[in-house]
């Protein structure tokens, strides 16, 4: 372990050669914190966990293929292998019916200790690609390749942009699903491609960087970024930054320290988790300690009409002053 300058320069000075894969984990940790953000609130975070154990399967399944079975390489691919084994498990899980005796988070256990176990027994029939077994489960490559890069930054952008613009649908069915359905959204149509574009980033991020970070960043962030944010929205981007940071930083101390690249990544996202939980009690904190507001006209805080009533915006929440108190009436919706 070195915190010698020098080893930072010399990274800088080989960009040509680091720039791709720090790149591609700050793209990675960017997409996956802002989706991750809707699996947190959810309260499904093993859900990453499954789906990537579920593209580390399908990778090992693909270099099975191509070694036992001779099937091309442009058919047993691994990015492909990862993508139908994510998709299949998402499809899964989504097909659930809530009448069912097991429950969500049972079935996401099982999910992730199958393919897990499967992915292992398979490795040992591959030793020839055995290290790049271990790669995927721990995220210790160090090299990405620009096709893969490349691959990482298209899918950003084809899946990043879709939900910059419809976060409003898919933030509502995550807060309030029965308000949604009442408002005529298309929750089933949303749930669909919420949980279809998580297994694609997932799916294409694992066979890219390892299950290690992939679960990180789609856990992490999210956690951190719901400590200091004041509404869903605001979440969803700082989310995506604690993600890009974690990614890109944790590469550069991963040359630095020496140590593998993915726990250095899932390190400084926990680092930032830490740190947002300290601002975030250093604020409730402060809030407890000063005197008790009292709304009015001049109290500074904006008045919206709420219903049949009128609420004050107080970071990002609607306070209706009550018998001597306020009363929270939910998030301001942007």
């Amino acid at each position: 372990m070195t915190d010698d300058p020098s080893s930072l320069r010399a990274f800088f000075a080989a960009w040509e050669l680091f720039g791709d894969p720090t790149l591609t984990g700050a793209l990675c940790g960017a997409l996956l914190g802002f989706l991750g953000v809707y699996i947190v609130v959810r309260r499904m975070v093993f859900l990453s966990a499954a789906l990537s154990q579920a593209a580390g399967l399908g990778v090992a399944a693909a270099w099975y293929a191509q070694i036992a079975w001779s099937v091309p390489a442009a058919v047993a691919s691994p990015t492909n292998g990862a993508a139908i084994f994510t998709v299949f498990a998402a499809l899964a899980l989504m097909g659930r019916r809530a009448g069912q005796a097991l429950r969500s988070d049972s079935v996401l256990g099982l999910v992730y200790l199958v393919t897990a176990a499967a992915t292992l027994a398979i490795g040992t029939r591959i030793v020839q690609e055995v290290q790049d077994i271990e790669s995927i489960l721990f995220g210790s490559g160090v090299a990405v390749a620009p096709g893969d890069f490349h691959l990482v930054a298209w899918m950003t952008l084809l899946l990043g942009l879709p939900h910059l613009w419809l976060h409003r649908g898919f933030a509502q069915i995550v807060l309030d699903r029965d308000s949604a359905q009442v408002r005529g959204l298309p929750v089933r149509t949303l749930d669909l491609a919420l949980v279809l574009s998580l297994a694609l980033a997932v799916s294409v991020s694992t066979r890219v960087l390892g299950a290690l970070p992939v679960f990180a960043f789609t856990v992490l962030p999210a956690m951190a970024a719901l400590r200091v944010a004041a509404n869903l929205s605001q979440a969803l981007v700082a989310a995506a930054l604690v993600g890009a940071v974690s990614g890109f930083v944790g590469y550069l101390l991963a040359f630095s320290w020496k140590i593998p690249v993915g726990a250095a990544q899932t390190l400084v996202a926990a680092a930032c988790f830490g740190l947002c939980a300290a601002v975030g009690l250093a604020r409730r904190t402060v809030l407890v300690l000063q005197p008790r507001h009292v709304h009015g006209p001049q109290c500074g805080h904006a008045l919206v009409a709420h219903g049949d009533h009128h609420d004050y915006v107080v970071d990002g929440r609607l306070q209706h002053p009550h018998e001597g108190h306020e009363d929270d009436h939910g998030a301001l919706q942007d």
